[in-house]
């Protein structure tokens, strides 16, 4: 009953709490980066305040992020990560799925906090788009945030990486930093969320210059670090 309470509680709060938020970023998106990056970042902060203070959900980080900006490979479990990576490190250029841009009015704003759109049909236009938005966010001395795998799974599950990541690993020349994380074990896609620790783990940057099949295979086992043994 204990725990029900908290996700109701949390539920009202976050989710309430979410909803004007949302429907003022776009007045906050119309003054421009200055004002729309740290509104962002303001809600994302907000939603990891109440998830340490409602639902009891810790952070703890192991490892280093790197100077200067790099190419960010996090596994996905959850929205947690989603809102504690980008405040750790400093509103980054996230990649997102290309139908989150086509959400009437939210859509336009988060353009204008700057994204990098990922098209799933990978034509040519689209990584040309994605590849120009990634230069765009490195001029201004931003980090890149991407989610390989391509979306949410639950723990345990080890999805190969999409191709758009190695686009970006060749044609950015920028180190890449895997990120394994165990938020679905708190914070699952389905069902209530329970208090605990999620554990962000950097690991060591991977320099650039890799072929796709060395890269993708050491930032496919790094994401993947706090996966539980397969059975034997």
């Amino acid at each position: 009953m204990g725990n029900w309470l908290r996700n109701l509680a949390f539920s009202i709060v976050f989710y309430g709490g979410s909803v004007p938020i949302v429907l003022g970023a776009p007045i906050a998106a119309m003054f421009g980066k200055k004002v729309i990056r740290p509104y962002c970042m303001g809600w994302a902060g907000f939603g990891v305040w109440c998830a340490r203070h409602i639902m009891g959900i810790r952070l703890a980080i192991e490892g280093q992020q790197v100077a200067g900006p790099a190419l960010y490979a996090a596994k996905h479990q959850s929205m947690f990560e989603t809102m504690a990576l980008a405040r750790a490190l400093g509103t980054p250029a996230i990649v997102m799925k290309q139908e989150l841009a086509r959400i009437p009015i939210w859509g336009w704003a988060t353009q204008q906090y700057g994204i990098i759109l990922v098209d799933r049909e990978a034509s040519a236009a689209a990584l040309r788009r994605m590849m120009r938005e990634a230069g765009e966010a490195l001029a201004e001395g931003r980090s890149i945030l991407i989610f390989p795998e391509g979306t949410r799974v639950p723990p345990g599950e080890t999805p190969p990486l999409r191709s758009g990541f190695a686009g970006l690993y060749r044609a950015l020349k920028l180190p890449v930093v895997p990120v394994a994380l165990d938020s679905g074990l708190v914070w699952p896609r389905k069902g209530r969320k329970r208090p605990g620790t999620v554990t962000f783990r950097f690991a060591a940057p991977v320099p650039p210059g890799l072929k796709r099949d060395e890269v993708e295979t050491i930032v496919h086992g790094a994401i993947n670090a706090l996966e539980p043994p397969a059975p034997s």
